[in-house]
């Protein structure tokens, strides 16, 4: 896996792109630069599962091209440079904020554009401690767009899986993974959103035993995503285990109705298996050394 970071920068201003190229062109970043909002769509929408983290210059063309790569399901790292006066508008309006594109974007005043490598580490860490809800903004108002967000999900964990494979293989990002956001753990949601987390949860986790046996299956991506969205939200290890006895006796009640062994459930004690052995390994290397042992005592509560 290449360990350089893909950056794609969309500016139609060409001597800030030139001072931005100035600081991305060393041996940790790969620089892709696009002039056209046309083209940049088209760019990012083919190579959404290689870029990094997408810099766009503030400007009125940008507001339809996050729109249109929301709306596909296209989410990825972003920092959004403002010139001066825009930025000290924005920070005004802190206290109600606007995403133009997702809660974990990040603004950047054109000016000091010397700490833009700083900004770009920032922005990732940020995307990285996304949970299942909370890079939604309020353009969901409806079941279809309730759909979209669904989508979205998926993608949101498959990138934040590719991106935490990388960046654990550069020096200095070891820890990154691991800067979850504690407002969006499970302990921490409202009594109606972790109802919608475990929910959530507990229709992977039925889609994973159902297909557990099926070598057709892509039920590997499936653990991945289930086990991301468990640790970014930090769920319990008996929580992840209540999902699994409760789903089980559903399907028992449902074997006895049809007048079945209920013996075949016992094969399902691997799915669990494998589950709680990728989730403990994550929250293990989480952990600094001397806490392991209080940490997977919480874990157990």
């Amino acid at each position: 896996m290449h360990t350089r970071l893909s950056i794609c920068l969309y500016s139609g201003d060409r001597m800030l792109a030139q001072s931005l190229t100035k600081y991305l062109s060393d041996e940790r970043y790969r620089l892709y630069i696009i002039e056209a909002a046309e083209e940049l769509l088209t760019f990012v929408t083919q190579q959404s599962e290689t870029i990094d983290c997408l810099i766009v210059i503030r400007e009125p063309a940008i507001l339809p091209l996050f729109n249109q790569l929301y709306e596909q399901g296209t989410l990825l790292p972003v920092i959004i440079i403002e010139r001066e006066a825009e930025f000290e508008e924005n920070l005004k309006e802190k206290e109600s904020p606007t995403f133009l594109y997702h809660s974990a974007e990040i603004n950047h005043v054109a000016r000091e554009l010397d700490d833009i490598p700083i900004t770009i580490d920032r922005a990732i860490t940020k995307f990285l401690a996304l949970g299942p809800s909370c890079f939604l903004n309020n353009r969901l108002v409806s079941p279809q767009q309730e759909m979209i967000a669904e989508n979205h999900q998926s993608f949101l964990l498959l990138q934040q899986r590719r991106l935490a494979e990388k960046l654990k293989e550069r020096l200095g990002y070891l820890g990154v993974y691991y800067k979850r956001n504690p407002k969006y753990f499970y302990r921490n949601l409202s009594p109606e959103d972790k109802k919608e987390l475990i929910r959530q949860l507990s229709a992977s986790y039925r889609e994973i035993v159902l297909n557990y046996f099926n070598d057709n299956s892509d039920v590997n991506q499936a653990i991945d995503q289930f086990v991301n969205q468990a640790f970014f939200a930090d769920v319990s290890v008996s929580r992840v285990l209540e999902i699994h006895m409760e789903l089980m006796d559903k399907f028992s009640q449902q074997l006895k109705l049809e007048g079945r062994s209920e013996g075949i459930l016992l094969d399902y004690r691997l799915t669990i298996i494998d589950i709680l052995a990728h989730l403990g390994e994550m929250y293990r290397r989480s952990i600094p050394r001397g806490d392991i042992l209080f940490d997977l005592l919480n874990q157990m509560d």
